[in-house]
């Protein structure tokens, strides 16, 4: 395992229905995040095209135009760039992760389905099954998507993989005590896994107030970088805006041992 710090940059953007206009938007905050120094480039889920339009309409297989589109950008910039976008799956979508660049080109699917709030996002995407990591400067980093933080036993099982982070877009939905159900699980997930968690929510759209039920998950902001002892380290509001911090694997490793939260589980029972 690598012993130097990772730097990761959170770009909390609003997307648009446009996937051409969404993709000019990846470039610039790559742009920023290479700028200040960032290895990794978490963007929102839904970056491809917001959540409220037919998905299908958007879909795109991951070596279609759009995914390497984004990986030219990634590789212009020598980032790992993760960012929401959909894929065709049998007749609907699936909710998926682009991880591209520094040699990577691999997507991962969105495994729980936000079925929740009035929202039932399995009308129109199928889940996928299985975990993804990958490596970047000898780090290794688990990915998630928005409504899987609810879900402990993926992050557990990201960090019996090897990550020591997990990188979590998403594009949460408003609601009463929406914003402070996304703290906790943020930070419950990074302690009862012993791993960073890189949170990258989609903004706030204009005139939104996060304490109002939206009928669709457009995002509140709040993006953060939780430590593996479940606090927060660093925290946006909720308007675009870029973060950029330093990860050190090591202190995953330590604080998984002390507590006991990967040696002590019971596979069984899980």
């Amino acid at each position: 395992m690598s012993k130097r710090k990772l730097r990761v940059a959170l770009c909390q953007l609003t997307s648009t229905t446009n996937p051409e206009q969404n993709l000019s938007l990846i470039s610039d905050w790559a742009a920023r995040a290479a700028a200040a120094g960032a290895r990794v480039a978490v963007f929102p889920e839904a970056t491809m095209a917001q959540f409220g339009i037919p998905l299908e309409s958007v879909a795109e297989p991951s070596d279609g135009w759009w995914a390497t589109s984004v990986a030219d950008i990634a590789d212009r910039h020598q980032l790992l760039i993760a960012a929401g976008m959909f894929t065709p799956h049998e007749g609907q979508v699936r909710n998926t992760i682009l991880l591209t660049g520094l040699g990577h080109h691999t997507v991962y699917h969105k495994i729980h389905l936000y079925d929740a709030f009035d929202f039932r996002e399995s009308s129109a995407v199928s889940p996928g099954d299985q975990t993804v990591t990958v490596t970047v400067d000898g780090v290794t980093l688990g990915v998630a998507t928005c409504y899987d933080v609810r879900f402990p036993a993926l992050f557990q099982r990201l960090a019996i993989s090897g990550a020591t982070a997990v990188l979590l877009p998403a594009s949460w939905g408003a609601g009463a005590g929406k914003a402070e159900q996304w703290d906790l699980l943020v930070r419950a997930r990074a302690l009862d896994s012993g791993t960073w968690i890189a949170a990258c929510d989609q903004a706030a759209p204009p005139g939104q107030h996060n304490d109002q039920n939206s009928q669709v998950p457009t995002g509140i902001g709040r993006s953060m970088i939780a430590t593996p002892s479940g606090a927060i380290l660093t925290q946006l509001g909720s308007t675009p805006d870029l973060l950029v911090t330093d990860i050190d694997p090591a202190v995953a490793i330590e604080v998984r041992e002390r507590t006991g939260s990967i040696r002590n589980r019971v596979p069984q029972l899980f």
